[in-house]
């Protein structure tokens, strides 16, 4: 839908990026030597997958075991369990609620489009502080963009329907290290082909943001319809 002749704009997408990709500073996939030790560690990378399926944490085992695996072919993960994460949860309901008093400020009922553009999220591993140790282990961070549309009724309550979009840019950055771990020697196996980096990407749409006047808050992120399948 394009924007209505009252919008500039979509609705919140100012401050959004255009596009999703993340550059980094590692060497291109296979242009340094592999020296025994990236063997060796790769050789122990292989042992984590199983390990972590074992204890439950598959988004994190299915994302290592792509990267050891080499294809550089984009990942699919589930975007409906992502946005379950209390924390994307709580990012995505402030973009919604955003798109609600932007959409009564223009003056008067009628539909909107609307687009966050693309937004990084930081998942922390602590569930208490709404995050996810699997979904930490996967991915860290990602970016990620809903739009849709906005209707404004004449009684004054708004739904926005909306789709769901994740992005990330799945490496080790060279120089940069997590609780004392160095993510080097990791990037040294993309870097020697013996990995590769990727991209992750999901996405779910049939997605309503209904608020109800009777109401004392809006009923966020229910799933009228869902896709057939995920991938």
């Amino acid at each position: 839908m394009g924007t209505s002749p009252a919008q500039e704009e979509p609705i919140g997408r100012r401050g959004g990026r255009a596009e999703p990709a993340i550059p980094n500073d590692n060497a291109a996939h296979a242009s340094l030597p592999a020296r025994p030790r990236d063997r060796v560690l790769r050789a122990a990378c292989v042992a984590v997958p199983p390990l972590w399926t074992a204890l439950g944490v598959r988004q994190a085992a299915g994302t290592l075991r792509h990267y050891l695996r080499g294809t550089g072919r984009p990942y699919r993960v589930d975007a409906r369990a992502l946005l379950a994460v209390p924390a994307v949860r709580v990012d995505v309901d402030r973009r919604l609620a955003e798109w609600r008093e932007a959409a009564r400020s223009l003056g008067e009922p009628g539909a909107y489009a609307a687009d966050s553009g693309w937004r990084g999220v930081l998942i922390t591993r602590r569930g208490s502080e709404g995050g996810s140790a699997d979904w930490w282990l996967a991915l860290r961070g990602a970016q990620y963009r809903i739009s849709g549309t906005v209707r404004v009724h004449e009684d004054g309550s708004v739904v926005s329907d909306y789709r769901f979009q994740v992005h990330k840019s799945w490496n080790f950055d060279r120089g940069e290290s997590e609780f004392g771990v160095p993510f080097t020697p990791f990037a040294r196996l993309h870097e020697t082909g013996l990995a590769r980096e990727f991209t992750v990407v999901g996405e779910v749409d049939g997605l309503v943001d209904a608020e109800d006047p009777r109401e004392s808050r809006p009923r966020g992120g229910l799933l009228v319809d869902t896709p057939a399948s995920e991938g």
